[in-house]
């Protein structure tokens, strides 16, 4: 069974950074994608970016130019580097993997006050 395990969220000013991080455990197929999704209260749980095994990568228009996604294949890991950082980025992040089947990490709060 494969698990994703996040970790980095935190509470932070506008305009700081934080960087996500997530760990994937398990049998996984190494041609996969992993990515980064969020859900703020009220809404629903929106692509963030994500990235191909092989190195090619997407994000969500509200985020281009501010987070960057990577990956360490070796490791199983996945990152996410937000910075400059709005209220509206207020949310809870959740890793993703696509391989044979779809998993989801537990989730990690992200809150931007400003």
């Amino acid at each position: 069974q494969v698990q994703l395990v996040e970790s980095g969220g935190g509470l932070v000013q506008a305009g700081a950074s934080l960087n996500l991080s997530c760990a994937a455990s398990g049998n996984i197929f190494r041609i996969n994608i992993m990515g980064w999704y969020r859900q703020a209260p009220g809404k629903q749980r929106a692509l963030v970016a994500l990235i191909t095994s092989g190195g090619s990568s997407n994000y969500a228009d509200s985020v281009k130019g501010r987070f960057t996604i990577s990956r360490d294949n070796t490791n199983n890991m996945v990152y996410l580097q937000m910075n400059s950082l709005k209220p509206e980025d207020t949310a809870v992040y959740y890793c993703n993997l696509r391989e044979r089947a779809e998993y989801w990490g537990q989730g990690t709060q992200v809150t931007v006050s400003s």
